[in-house]
């Protein structure tokens, strides 16, 4: 669901993965609205990056800047200087053997939340409990993530898994949100103790791979019976759009991201501050350099 090979032409300094440049003011056109007002962290030591160039990543050797995507580390870039973000569930990304690496957008979410993101490279797949599982993927059954916590919670009393109905969160559902966070309830142990049960979601699914080759992974015997997640009313900002899909097919840290921002707000019941905003913190800083490349070599 990611690609950046062609556009890195755009600037001579970096060719396979990232080409920087930093101020989000810098990005032109409609398509740049979705990443304004974000909360990040400074993308200086990105543009002090770029100024020293590319360097071998001491593990592969492979020549990379920022990060290397083989390896799954930084290059050039100390951990103190890149955000670190905790996620509220895991996430299990599915890479098609076919996509490369370097044109992963994945690769920023295993950097920046390593100790929640997994990637697989298909068909290394692992095994799921299917009613603590989702799969954000698109599909004539898929739910919203509004609806997902009820239709898990009506699985995982339903040994068949008949369908769920769609439908909004019950109160019985709410109150129990709500109050998990009432300081009366003891124990934050005892406070994890309900929120476990009231939120039956632990994995999330994502499939990584250019969507004309995405059904591979989606049709896959190991995945059927997970129940889908769909998020229907995000479009892409995506620099290099794939010819023929809808502007709402994602890259694949922005359909992280995403998910992860309504699941904030619609089933932990909570205002969003920007707690997962610096999932985007590499994508901004590419999403604005590329858009002023365009701009100066006059495509968009």
């Amino acid at each position: 669901m990611s690609s950046l090979d062609q556009d890195q032409r755009l600037s001579p300094c970096c060719r396979d993965k990232t080409t920087v440049s930093s101020d989000s003011s810098d990005a032109a056109g409609p398509a740049s609205t979705p990443l304004q007002g974000l909360k990040l962290a400074s993308h200086a030591v990105l543009e002090e990056a770029q100024e020293r160039g590319r360097l071998k990543c001491s593990k592969c050797g492979g020549s990379r800047m920022f990060f290397c995507y083989t390896c799954c580390s930084l290059v050039g870039v100390s951990p103190q200087e890149v955000p670190l973000i905790k996620l509220p569930v895991k996430i299990d990304i599915i890479k098609h053997p076919n996509e490369t690496d370097g044109k992963s957008t994945a690769i920023h979410a295993k950097i920046l939340a390593p100790s929640d993101v997994t990637i697989y490279t298909y068909p290394c797949i692992p095994e799921f409990e299917k009613d603590k599982v989702v799969l954000v993927f698109p599909g004539p059954g898929a739910v919203s993530v509004q609806d997902m916590l009820q239709c898990l919670l009506d699985r995982s009393h339903d040994s068949f898994y008949e369908p769920c109905t769609k439908r909004l969160k019950t109160e019985g559902l709410q109150g129990a949100t709500h109050a998990s966070k009432n300081p009366e309830l003891g124990t934050s142990s005892e406070a994890k103790g309900l929120e476990s049960k009231v939120y039956p979601l632990q994995r999330v699914v994502f499939i990584d791979s250019t969507w004309n080759q995405t059904n591979k992974i989606s049709t896959d015997e190991r995945l059927q019976g997970l129940l889908q997640v769909e998020l229907k009313t995000r479009k892409t900002c995506f620099w290099r759009r794939q010819k023929g899909k809808p502007d709402t097919y994602l890259a694949t840290i922005e359909a992280i991201y995403y998910f992860l921002k309504d699941f904030h707000e619609h089933c932990l019941a909570q205002e969003y501050s920007g707690e997962y905003d610096n999932l985007l913190f590499f994508y901004s800083f590419l999403h604005t350099v590329i858009n002023k490349a365009k701009r100066l070599a006059g495509k968009i």
